[in-house]
Formats: C-alpha cells, structure tokens, sequence
C-alpha cells in the first residue's frame, strides 16, 4: 500500500464475519475488533474495540433476513462515523430487500430506496456490493456504488466442467440480460423461460423458449429463495429433451423448503457464492468463494485504482 494514504480497517457483523475473516485472510491484515453487546429484550449496542480515527474503515456485513442484520450494520457506520473516522464503506455482498424496487402494485414500499437512504443516513461514504437483483438500484444512492459481478467466479468455473453442446438459460425473462452476457462471452445459444405467478413464490405456468434437445443446460439467477422457480425450470429442461442442467446463482437465500426441492429436482449441481452463510448440507450444492474478489475490490478503492478490469462480463 502507498505510504501516504490513510490506513484502513475491516470490521464484521455478526453473520457476515466468515467472509471478512476471508477478505483479511486474503489481504495480509487482521479482522478490526469489535463488541456487539445483546440487551434481554433483543435491542443491541455496537462499540469498536480500537481506534478508527483517520481510518478508512470496511464494515462487512451482507442484508439478509432477518432485520437484525440491516440495523446491526446501520450500527456500526454510525458508531464509525461518531468515532471519527475518515470514510466508512459499507461491504454488502448481499444487498437485501432489493426485490422491492418498484410500485409494481398501488399503495407498496418501495423498500430498496427506503434502505439506500437509510445506510446513506447512517453516514457511508460509498457501498460494494454483488450482483444487484435490479441494476438500477445504483441510482437510488447518491454516492459512489463498486457494483460487482459474480460472473468472475462462475465463468472460470463453467470453463473448467469443459461441457460440450452448452446453451445458458434464464429460469425467468427478468434474468434475460445477465444470461444473455454470460451466453455472448461464451459464445452459446441462449434460451429464455416464460414464468407465470399465482402469487409470490409460487409459480402458476412456465414454457420453454429456444430449443434445449441434447444440451447441457446452465441456469443462470441472482439468487434462490425458495427454488421454486429454478427448479421448475430445471425439470422443464429435462422434459425438452436437455442432457443435463446445472444452475449458478449468486445468492442462496434458500428458505425452506429450497434445499429439499434441489435435492429432488433434475438439477446436477447447483452453483452459489459465499455472499450469504450456506449449510444445510445439499449434496448438489457447490459453493465458490467471492473473497478474493472483494478483497481486490478494497485494495484498489484503497489506492484509488480502477475496479473495472476485474470485470469478466456485466
């Protein structure tokens, strides 16, 4: 690091610190210390251990449910900022909430604005964050937002299973633009499916759009709730005539009953990042870590150098 550049620390909440214990593992440095302190009626209190005056400091802490988890990182910034510290970035490998970033229906929140302008509150100078649900997103922070991609995990790792006859698939037309980059960097035929709701987490209908017959297929999502949908798709596949079908998917939020209907479903394997903690034992799951791609992310928003050359495909 360059010597006239102010020192930065990393700091962790409580269901994000195996990730920032990789991302210091990764950068040579220790974890910052910090105590959360828990009151008999569940309210919480955050104090760093040591001092961040003058520092830049990277609080590491991902939004998935429950709400602890947003308010513990609200927390942190604000006892960040009150302690003086030169900038505070707030590390979201999962942004949270970001479903909800339109009025799809009258009289609804439009929740993914409401947090952006609650950790803006809060005092964050700047936010990383993976594979936003929606892209525009950005634009509901008015300061700088490191948008990354987990394609530049998956995409080696597609390279390395060497599938012949591939095509890459989207379980839904909201995913066509992420599968689409992922078909036109690997240079394979891409296939769309058409999802009807009955209501959230339920799907009514799907069709096949493309020709699958004697493909290996690839799934590709930002993330998995329930599974309803990616299996759904994975099966479809299967019925058209596809050879085998994989999925990646940058998230698992995988709430019950996911991991039983991977477990059944036609899927081979199912691919995620570390973004959010996974272990309820999947046999199909396969989870590659992201670590090293925000650990450069931090050493290069540290020295003020472009983050775009680690982009494989946006």
């Amino acid at each position: 690091m360059e010597s006239n550049l102010p020192p930065f620390k990393i700091f962790a909440g409580t269901k994000s610190r195996y990730m920032a214990e990789e991302i210091c593992n990764e950068l040579g440095v220790e974890l910052g210390k910090m105590n959360i302190q828990r009151f008999a009626d569940g309210e919480f209190e955050v104090s760093f251990e040591e001092s961040v005056r003058g520092c830049e400091v990277y609080l590491v802490q991902s939004t998935f449910p429950n709400s602890d988890n947003l308010m513990e990182l609200l927390l942190m910034i604000d006892a960040s900022k009150r302690a003086s510290a030169k900038s505070t970035i707030a590390v979201i490998p999962y942004f949270g909430w970001a479903r909800q970033d339109r009025k799809d229906k009258p009289r609804v929140s439009i929740a993914a604005k409401l947090v952006s302008d609650l950790l803006v509150t809060a005092g964050i100078d700047r936010v990383i964050t993976m594979d936003l649900h929606a892209d525009q997103i950005q634009g509901f922070f008015n300061i700088p937002v490191d948008h990354l991609y987990a394609s530049s995990v998956f995409i080696p790792y597609i390279q390395s299973l060497k599938l012949e006859n591939m095509c890459i698939a989207t379980p839904d037309v909201g995913g066509a633009k992420r599968a689409n980059s992922y078909a036109k960097y690997l240079d394979v035929p891409l296939v769309l499916c058409h999802k009807q709701r009955a209501k959230a987490n339920v799907v009514e209908n799907m069709t096949v759009i493309g020709d699958v017959k004697d493909k290996n297929v690839i799934l590709v999502d930002d993330m998995v709730d329930t599974a309803g949908t990616i299996t759904k798709a994975a099966n479809l596949m299967m019925e058209n005539g596809a050879r085998s079908v994989r999925a990646l998917c940058s998230h698992a939020i995988m709430s019950d009953p996911a991991t039983e209907r991977v477990e059944s479903c036609s899927l081979v394997e199912m691919i995620f990042t570390n973004s959010i903690p996974y272990d309820k034992g999947c046999s199909k799951c396969t989870i590659l870590s992201v670590a090293r791609l925000f650990a450069d992310t931090i050493r290069r928003v540290h020295c003020n150098e472009s983050i775009s050359s680690q982009y494989l495909i946006k």
